[in-house]
């Protein structure tokens, strides 16, 4: 059999990627190809990852678990604001206000004893 020439191409293509092969257990080729077949990646990204140099990937899984964090916290605050934010239409322009300051609480909680509100269990049906 006669050996076949390379091309000047595969020469230089040879030249600026080098190969590179390994033993490993038969655990670790397992691990190995679960790993690349659940993550879509080559031997190549692996190693590029265990170097530390596959950076893109971590620094889109960083941006999408800060945006999906992002969008829980929101609606999170606002389910928490639809629930336990108190307010009131303005006097003037019958706008919804939400009571934020201490001067609104102390407003509310002087209106409140001065017309006798009080817990349901604590008023007095008969009385």
């Amino acid at each position: 059999m006669r050996k076949s020439k390379r091309s000047p191409s595969r020469i230089k293509y040879e030249e600026t990627h080098r190969t590179f092969s390994f033993r490993v257990s038969k655990e670790l080729y397992d691990r190995l190809e679960a790993v690349k077949k659940a993550e879509s990646l080559s031997n190549t990204d692996i190693v590029t990852a265990g170097l530390g140099l596959y950076k893109v990937k971590v620094k889109a899984e960083e941006e999408v678990r800060r945006e999906a964090y992002d969008k829980g916290w929101e609606k999170g605050n606002e389910e928490a604001s639809n629930l336990y934010a108190v307010t009131y239409p303005c006097s003037k322009c019958r706008k919804e206000m939400t009571v934020t300051t201490d001067e609104e609480k102390k407003a509310i909680r002087e209106f409140m004893v001065t017309n006798g509100w009080q817990h349901c269990d604590c008023s007095d049906p008969w009385a």
